[in-house]
């Protein structure tokens, strides 16, 4: 199983988009899924359901800055050379979908930002795009970690 299919099936099985991207890649992070799931449990729904930025893409960076982040505060031209990564990542997302906003993915002008979630049914899954957009943050990232091995 690849970690896009992976993520899809993590999405599939409840988790939100930011928690199926991170849990797909909690063990290249050093973390278990329960800790990946934690860590990444506020950005569902474009940040706690606010629709800003999709939390797939929010996914694939929190693991990006996990596998190639800094933390050397004051090293700016390291902070500068992640940030173009995370600007890469994020344009191939929105070469696939034209945006990285929740809201616009979901085609909302003004989408449901009540916080409790939508409940999963197959109605959920049929009309939402969300599964979808899961797996391309995943592969995106899959196909940098192969041509970046993580040191």
């Amino acid at each position: 199983m690849t970690r896009a299919e992976k993520a899809i099936a993590l999405f599939e099985n409840g988790a939100n988009c930011a928690q199926a991207v991170c849990g797909a890649f909690a063990d290249l992070m050093g973390m278990d899924e329960k800790m990946a799931f934690r860590l990444s449990a506020p950005f569902g729904g474009g940040l706690a359901r606010q629709r800003e930025v999709c939390g797939a893409v929010s996914g694939m960076c929190m693991v990006a800055g996990m596998l190639y982040g800094y933390d050397d505060l004051t090293d700016d031209k390291r902070k500068a050379s992640h940030y173009l990564l995370i600007r890469e990542l994020c344009d191939a997302f929105k070469a696939a979908y034209g945006t990285i906003v929740c809201r616009d993915l979901l085609g909302a002008k003004r989408a449901d930002t009540a916080p409790t979630p939508a409940a999963r049914t197959e109605e959920y899954y049929r009309t939402r795009p969300c599964a979808r957009q899961v797996g391309t943050a995943a592969q995106i990232l899959e196909d940098y970690i192969a041509t970046h091995p993580v040191a």
